[in-house]
């Protein structure tokens, strides 16, 4: 036989189904759901029967709704709901080397567990965002679904991503786990949960997602956003042509489902009419008017006193249909003939028709729930931008095409306009770059925050193997993030060549998630006295200064990308953070001698500044030499007005 051809051996070992007796229980329970399928469900340990359905399809009287309600309810949900509302004990470390015109960009980009990020994103973002796109796992048996730790998610995310030992290997949700659904709903409910806080009162929220999760997703968003909050749900044209192997039906679509923050506060933009639309408009009778197309002048009802006869310009008389009448009365049907508002064919003898003018309607209409591929892209489209932004290679398994995201910005966001757009499911980018497209567009400035998890690619991997060669040829880990961030910074470059506009933002701030530079207290039993002395400085010495200044804006409320100030006073740097609104001093050291120059320094400083609100200092508390230094630090500063002095 050749060895070209030749069928490998698959191994069979102790795990194999094949090595094993038969499942009695895996049958028994294949024979209910084939027999009754509302019977099979998910429990905590997989696979589980409904015992209380059970007892209402065979009669019995035990059977009992006191535990049935409206809504959709898996095991976990109160876990899932509990973890969005436990706080985070990371933090989000700069990156400037990494980093796209660092010192004057608005843009984010943020690499970690968007769970984490999201929870960091809220003192500094809530009720800032207009526009949230996510582009999720459709959970299809492939996708990798993050299982998250309700004891401590930053360290499980360190560990999971390879980033301190002692981790677990990343794995797809499969289609044959018992807790297929469950993995995916415990996933999806809290990030949901906490990206709607960080939406402004008109802001809208676009979903793509496929069959296989498009229900639960619904029912999902009803109870977070409100059934009252549904927009929209979009069908896009994801394929321009059948599948000929599809084994029923050829899938040519997703869905887009589209819920605002609040529906009578919503602004949904209304999208241009094309040529196509308005060639519908014409002047068979040249009229001085412009343009125009017939209307009906019928009414689907019979109302007395809009049935008549209506003379034609060639002597015939006409009447309604039956069980119809004219739209208006004789007196104004008179009126609209007198004005040459009614069309009465070339012959003039054609039905009555209304002439509805171009000049008189609105120059925009509704986007439509259809999206075709002709006008939001495709996904071969996708495929064929990304190679041509990676030198002929295609990193990315299922990229979105930049003409939807075009779309949805075009709908989602103000022509113009400042609005910040947020994608936490970032995969190769594709939000970053139509936010890019649009501000060269339309001469706006939309900012754009992305966030994506490191999820390492493997060489050894038939399906990863691209995107791994790929890292490798930018000298960059294996990583998803990185092919994020390389999105960016060429698609940036592209953009900015094709208008020449050179102030054109098209930078970003790099971020990535680590665990808090503020040390927890975690005592060793067995030797206290060690301990109290390691943990004399609560930040860790392995950070940096820049490390700790943006986790105190975050920890602030303040903005990621807001202007930051340096001086160097009595030979400590100090930091001013919007104007005065936050003055950081993060020396290691604050001797006795430094203490008045440095507070006199800072006074002086906020005078010129005159910040619009309170200012709030910040030292290390470990810096001053003693306790009798840092009084007086404070004393000076409260002097001058400076209420608010902190130490870490």
């Amino acid at each position: 036989m050749n060895p070209m051809t030749e069928n490998k051996m698959q191994k069979i070992d102790a795990t194999s189904a094949e090595a094993q007796s038969t499942d009695l229980m895996a049958a028994n329970i294949e024979q209910l759901k084939a027999l009754f399928p509302e019977l099979i469900t998910e429990g905590p340990d997989g696979v589980a029967v409904n015992v209380d359905v059970l007892k209402t399809l065979v009669g019995d009287k035990t059977a009992t709704d006191a535990e049935e309600k409206y809504g959709l309810n898996w095991h976990g949900k109160r876990r899932a709901r509990k973890m969005a509302l436990t706080p985070s004990m990371g933090t989000l470390r700069p990156c400037p080397d990494e980093s796209v015109q660092w010192d004057t960009t608005q843009n984010l980009m943020i690499e970690g567990d968007n769970l984490e990020v999201l929870k960091l994103l809220q003192k500094s973002y809530a009720g800032k965002v207009k526009l949230i796109y996510i582009d999720p796992p459709y959970n299809t048996g492939n996708d990798f679904v993050y299982p998250d730790s309700f004891q401590d998610n930053v360290r499980n995310y360190l560990e999971l991503t390879g980033q301190v030992e002692g981790g677990r290997k990343i794995s797809s949700n499969t289609d044959a786990s018992g807790r297929f659904h469950t993995d995916w709903l415990n996933m999806i409910y809290p990030r949901l949960k906490i990206s709607r806080n960080l939406l402004n009162d008109s802001g809208l929220i676009f979903i793509s997602i496929g069959d296989a999760e498009v229900a639960n997703l619904r029912a999902i968003c009803d109870e977070i956003f409100g059934p009252e909050n549904f927009v929209a749900s979009i069908i896009w044209q994801k394929k321009y042509g059948p599948k000929s192997d599809a084994k029923h039906f050829s899938e040519s679509h997703d869905f887009i489902i589209v819920y605002a923050k609040s529906i009578e506060d919503a602004k949904i933009v209304r999208l241009p009419k094309s040529d196509k639309q308005n060639d519908r408009y014409t002047n068979a009778d040249n009229d001085p008017r412009g343009p125009w197309k017939a209307g009906d002048v019928l009414r689907n009802e019979a109302r007395d006193y809009a049935i008549f006869p209506v003379k034609l310009p060639s002597g015939r008389e006409v009447m309604p249909p039956p069980n119809t009448s004219w739209r208006y009365t004789k007196e104004k049907f008179a009126e609209l003939i007198s004005d040459n508002r009614i069309w009465f064919g070339k012959d003039g003898d054609s039905r009555p028709a209304y002439k509805r003018f171009l000049s008189e309607v609105s120059d925009s209409i509704p986007a439509e729930t259809i999206w075709m591929h002709s006008d939001a892209g495709h996904n071969d489209a996708a495929k064929k931008e990304l190679r041509a932004l990676f030198d002929e290679q295609a990193p990315f398994d299922t990229p979105k095409p930049v003409k939807l995201l075009d779309r949805i910005l075009s709908v989602g966001t103000e022509p113009g306009g400042a609005d910040l757009v947020l994608d936490f499911f970032a995969g190769s980018g594709t939000s970053a770059h139509a936010t890019l497209r649009a501000n060269a567009a339309d001469g706006g400035t939309r900012r754009f925050i992305l966030v994506q998890l490191p999820e390492p690619r493997d060489v050894e991997n038939k399906d990863q193997v691209e995107a791994a060669k790929f890292c490798d040829s930018i000298g960059r880990p294996r990583t998803i993030a990185e092919i994020t961030k390389e999105r960016i910074r060429r698609a940036g470059k592209v953009v900015q060549a094709e208008v020449g506009a050179t102030e054109l933002d098209i930078g970003f701030r790099s971020f990535k998630l680590d665990a808090s530079n503020i040390r927890a207290w975690r005592p060793k039993v067995d030797d206290l006295a060690k301990s109290l002395f390691e943990h004399s400085d609560h930040v860790d010495a392995a950070r940096s200064e820049a490390d700790v200044l943006y986790e105190l804006l975050l920890r602030f409320g303040l903005d990621l990308c807001i202007p930051i100030e340096q001086k160097i006073l009595a030979g400590a740097r100090v930091h001013s953070v919007g104007g005065g609104a936050l003055i950081a001093c993060l020396a290691t050291s604050i001797g006795a001698e430094q203490v008045e120059k440095i507070a006199q320094g800072i006074a002086e400083w906020l005078k010129n500044q005159a910040p619009a609100s309170a200012t709030t200092c910040v030292f290390r508390d470990s810096a001053f030499a003693d306790d009798v230094a840092k009084t007086n630090m404070a004393a000076i500063l409260e002097q001058n007005g400076i209420q608010n002095v902190r130490s870490l």
